[in-house]
């Protein structure tokens, strides 16, 4: 499902059933210990709110605070000061570009170039890190035009990113399931277009889910390229349903080699929950507070 288009489930999950989510049983030493706050062992913990479209977002941002996470994620700016409230930040915030319309398109360099300068202080203001952008679909382009246009587009707003004290990071998709033609879906393209920018506030959003998809070998990738790497996005693959062993992804050795990386940033859980919203995102959060 794509995250602009995801529609509300029949059933809305009612607060006070959401946020009475039982703990989590998490092993330990080879014994069951019951958790119902993240240890944050090393990673902070960050949420995408558009997966849980059966919540508002003041009862994803009291789950989340009641887990023990430190983010909701992909918000607008109008909606900085509700995660605020709950001690949260909002660790990727929404940008001007759209999925298939990005910074490859010269013809809306101007439209996302006046975006990026109008949200990047309200990022800053907000003490938050991070804003997102797209490369957009191909629409026949070739790889080659497509770097040299994304490169001339992010460096017009590169210093603002750099004076504010934010980085914009360009999200790794996959072309093949959930957004044909994107073009943005390999982490070599991406790692070519960061140097090519040649900024320390631009870099890439590693999607596990999308780059499983594309080409997998995750934990090589992200060991030799995450110097480019300014965020992580987690999903369950196939399907970006729940991250346990349901699906062929082992979360906890992937979170591993993350920090082993010296990774100090967030870690954004993007999957759609098929079970109780809250308790899905507290056994996740624990898979990965590694």
């Amino acid at each position: 499902m794509e995250r602009r288009t995801f529609l509300r489930t029949g059933a809305a999950v009612a607060a006070g059933s959401a946020l009475a989510a039982p703990t989590v049983l998490e092993a330990s030493s080879g014994s069951s210990r019951i958790s119902s706050r993240a240890r944050n062992a090393g990673l902070k913990h960050s949420v995408c709110r558009w997966c849980y479209s059966g919540l508002t977002l003041e009862q994803l941002s009291a789950g989340a605070q009641s887990i023990g996470m430190h983010s909701v994620e992909l918000l607008s700016a109008e909606e900085f000061p509700v995660v605020k409230e709950y001690g949260l930040v909002c660790a990727m915030a929404n940008g001007p570009t759209s999925i298939p319309d990005g910074f490859n398109r010269t013809e809306f360099h101007e439209r996302f170039i006046s975006g990026f300068k109008q949200l990047i202080p309200q990022v800053a203001a907000a003490g938050f890190p991070n804003i997102i952008c797209f490369s957009g679909n191909r629409r026949g382009m070739d790889d080659e035009t497509g770097l040299e246009n994304c490169a001339q587009g992010i460096q017009q707003v590169a210093g603002d990113a750099e004076r504010h004290g934010v980085t914009i990071c360009m999200e790794l998709l996959n072309s093949k399931v959930d957004h044909p033609d994107y073009m943005c879906d390999h982490t070599h393209w991406g790692v070519e277009l960061v140097k090519r920018v040649g900024s320390e506030r631009f870099k890439l959003l590693y999607d596990i889910y999308h780059m499983q998809i594309m080409e997998g070998d995750v934990i090589r990738t992200i060991r030799e390229n995450h110097e480019y790497i300014g965020h992580y996005h987690t999903g369950g693959n196939p399907g970006r349903n729940e991250i346990d062993e349901t699906q062929e992804l082992n979360y906890p050795a992937i979170m591993r080699a993350i920090r082993e990386t010296g990774y100090a940033g967030y870690i954004g859980q993007e999957f759609i929950p098929s079970r109780t919203p809250l308790v899905s995102l507290r056994e996740a959060v624990a898979l990965c507070d590694v």
